[in-house]
């Protein structure tokens, strides 16, 4: 019991993401089918991308109010595992009834067809795609109704694209080329989906059919869905036609949208003869073992498996398509099941009973001999190739055939079979290989020596032994039989052309600047170049190499590249061919002098620091030469405003100093550390000696002194002391001095001569 609701009662089937249950909702007393979702995947890395698609199937179907989809009822979690309590459909799916008939009439075929779109015409409508229609999610209930289920997939149709669950959905046979190729999910998918399904339904087998699924994508994206008419050549071409629109590769080929595709199959429904309603393509159900012999008959719908023959005649006579149901099961699987369990039979209810056909118009209604008592216990025999005899089924009342005197079965024009006759009546002819069992022996153990010898040489010498290297649908090879070789072709196309022919391939990427991004450079086997036809040995693991573009190359140019302290504003050449680039001019006349940047360093770059380009840009660079060479002017004897205008005129520094000089006047200069026309350089710097002039003092008074002490002080000053004593030097002190004090007095003369003091004493 799962919320004290739901009472398990048997399991019904096991899908690839959950197990479904026949329950009983113990609340409102009806049976429902319990969907779980598995234990592991619950509990594994990816439980939330598995809860939200269950999520999505809850959400999607209780948004569609429509008899033709599977209704849900509730969703919850139980034990850590989300459930969905979903509508109990009484029957099966159509895979079963497909593998169960073989193929369908017209009007068996249609009518599943118009109640499809009139399901998928609600979900559309309200902007939902199914994504994944296919016989497995179409359930057949046990009045022969159709009913969508498995919503899973489901999203609204601007979200729509396969990339959102990280892996391709769906089932191979029945995607759309652009769910393949464009990775996008549409309403016109929906459809192509269902004239894949319907040609399957007429045809017997899908129209493409392989053990691979990658060819079978293959296929979908690059050819056209060949028309139903190749197998069936005398089915109704409107109805052929109606097929090709919904199965059209290209998505604006298809009608727009569910609503559109019903609104066309009503047209073309109204306008139907009888024959083209009853037409069938004749072969054996799957799993009879018979020979599936494929020529076309005229049948009608398969009526119940039991009832007497007014009964018949009362539902053939309603003339409503949807009165002609599909064999009807009872308890064969709910919604969800993922294959049809047989079950018991059930006779359909009367035409009465069943609700009107959503859109299908009612065909004529069949003759059939109103005296003709049928019993289900008697066949008659139709001969069919691969077997001596083959039963018709009484159950069929518009199969006409009679029984030519020799034997074979021909279709009548009119009239009622006699279903009574006994098999044994139209016996063929014993054939003549049957009465020379000895001549047929010889003649096969010839043939399979033949055959084998040949497909010896075929597997280990022949084209089997080798690939042929495919010519790629954007390649065009000459006539004239040069080397066709594969450059040039899109590798992503080219690729599914490989995967689909199991050729081994390896590939790897290079820079161009010829072939765009993606597409294919050179391709070559065994190191030798490959072009197309070229053969890949299967005995000796080759496999074909492919080298695939990346475009140009981009480089960027460094964003450091003006700083001269930078390792690559040191070396800007250098700098720009490590990152890529192959076209940098420089052209060293334009280079020129700077007081900042040292010799190599970059100047200007355009494009800027910083850009991203293809390798192959233009990149200007000017250089720097260094600062400018310069001749040391004469500046000796030049004053220092002079001084000062010649270095700066040669931007040169100069570094000044003063000192005393006797002989050069203040303000002029006396010499300097360089020579005049001495090599120079922008900013050097020059040691400038400005002169301050004569050195001078002001001499100290020193009347009254004591002579030996005057002098004393007048020679630490540097002058020389002269002494006069005209009336003789008795006291020994200092009456008179010259120059006088407080005149400034210059220390030497001009030929560097300490001035003279005289001192007179008494």
């Amino acid at each position: 019991m799962i919320e004290g609701r739901y009472r398990i009662v048997r399991n019904i089937a096991e899908g690839g993401m959950a197990t479904v249950y026949e329950a009983v909702d113990e609340r409102l007393g009806r049976t429902v089918a319990l969907k779980v979702m598995h234990t592991q995947l619950a509990q594994g890395p990816h439980r939330q991308q598995f809860v939200e698609r269950f999520r999505r199937e809850a959400n999607s179907a209780a948004a569609i109010a429509n008899p033709h989809v599977v209704q849900v009822y509730d969703t919850g979690e139980y034990n850590g595992l989300d459930f969905l309590v979903m509508e109990y459909v009484h029957g099966v799916n159509l895979r079963h009834e497909m593998n169960a008939q073989g193929t369908f009439s017209v009007r068996e075929t249609l009518r599943v067809v118009a109640e499809t779109l009139d399901g998928l015409a609600a979900a559309h409508r309200i902007g939902v795609v199914h994504r994944d229609i296919k016989p497995e999610n179409i359930l057949l209930n046990d009045r022969g109704h159709v009913q969508i289920t498995d919503f899973g997939l489901a999203k609204a149709a601007s979200q729509a694209t396969l990339s959102s669950t990280g892996m391709l959905l769906g089932t191979a046979a029945y995607l759309a080329p652009e769910m393949i190729e464009k990775n996008q999910a549409t309403a016109q998918g929906d459809l192509y989906s269902v004239g894949i399904m319907a040609w399957e339904m007429l045809a017997g087998k899908v129209p493409f059919d392989s053990d691979n699924p990658v060819t079978l994508v293959f296929k979908h994206v690059h050819e056209d869905v060949p028309s139903v008419t190749t197998v069936c050549p005398g089915i109704d071409p409107s109805v052929a036609a109606f097929i090709a629109h919904l199965t059209a590769r290209r998505v604006e080929d298809r009608p727009v949208d569910g609503m559109t595709a019903a609104e066309e199959l009503r047209r073309i429904a109204a306008k139907l003869p009888m024959s083209a309603w009853q037409y069938r393509l004749h072969t054996e159900p799957a799993g009879t073992g018979r020979t599936d012999a494929t020529a076309p008959a005229l049948v009608g719908a398969i009526g119940s498996p039991a009832g007497d023959a007014s009964h018949r005649a009362a539902a053939a006579g309603a003339g409503d398509i949807s009165d002609t149901t599909l064999p009807s099961k009872t308890n064969g699987g709910g919604a969800g099941a993922s294959s049809g369990t047989s079950a018991t039979t059930a006779v359909p209810a009367s035409p009465s009973s069943q609700p009107a056909s959503r859109g299908i118009p009612a065909p004529p209604a069949p003759p059939v001999a109103p005296t003709t008592a049928i019993d289900p216990g008697k066949t008659q025999a139709v001969p069919q190739p691969g077997s001596e005899t083959q039963v018709l089924s009484p159950l069929d009342p518009f199969a006409q055939a009679i029984t030519d005197a020799d034997g074979s079965v021909s279709a009548s024009d009119g009239g009622t079979p006699e279903i009574g006759q006994h098999a044994d009546d139209a016996i063929i002819a014993k054939p003549w290989w049957k009465r020379a069992p000895f001549i047929v022996t010889m003649v096969v153990v010839l043939v399979l020596a033949l055959i084998g010898s040949g497909g010896g040489w075929w597997w280990f010498a022949g084209p089997g032994s080798y690939w042929n290297v495919p010519q790629p649908q954007d390649v065009t090879c000459s006539s004239d039989g040069a080397a066709c070789p594969l450059t040039g072709a899109d590798w992503t196309t080219y690729e599914s052309t490989l995967k689909a022919l199991g050729i081994p391939y390896e590939t790897t990427q290079e820079y161009s600047d010829d072939v765009t991004e993606g597409k294919i450079i050179s391709a070559s086997v065994a190191g030798d170049d490959a072009v197309v036809n070229s053969r890949i040995s299967k005995r000796h693991d080759q496999k074909l190499d492919i080298v695939v573009s990346r475009g140009i190359r981009m480089a960027t140019i460094p964003a450091d590249i003006l700083d001269a302290n930078s390792a690559n504003g040191k070396s800007p050449l250098d700098a720009l061919k490590k990152a890529g680039f192959t076209n940098v001019k420089h052209d060293s006349s334009k280079d020129e002098y700077s007081m900042d940047k040292p010799e190599g360093a970059a100047l200007t770059i355009s494009p800027d620091p910083g850009t991203t380009a293809k390798h192959n840009a233009e990149v200007t660079v000017t250089l720097s030469k260094g600062p400018m060479p310069v001749s040391m002017p004469d500046i000796v004897g030049k004053t220092k405003d002079e001084m000062q205008a010649a270095l700066s005129e040669l931007k040169l520094t100069a570094n000044v100093t003063e000192q005393y000089d006797d002989k050069i006047p203040a303000g002029e200069v006396i010499s300097a550390s360089q020579q005049a026309g001495a090599q120079l350089k922008w900013g050097d710097t020059v040691d400038v000696v400005i002169s301050k002039g004569p050195e001078t003092t002001v001499l100290p008074n020193v009347v009254g002194m004591k002579y030996d002490d005057a002098a004393a002080q007048l020679k630490k000053l540097g002058f020389t002391v002269k002494k006069s004593a005209p009336l003789g030097d008795i006291t020994h002190e200092v009456r008179v001095q010259s120059p006088k004090a407080g005149e400034t007095v210059r220390l030497r003369d001009e030929n560097g001569t300490p001035t003279t003091i005289t001192l007179t004493v008494v």
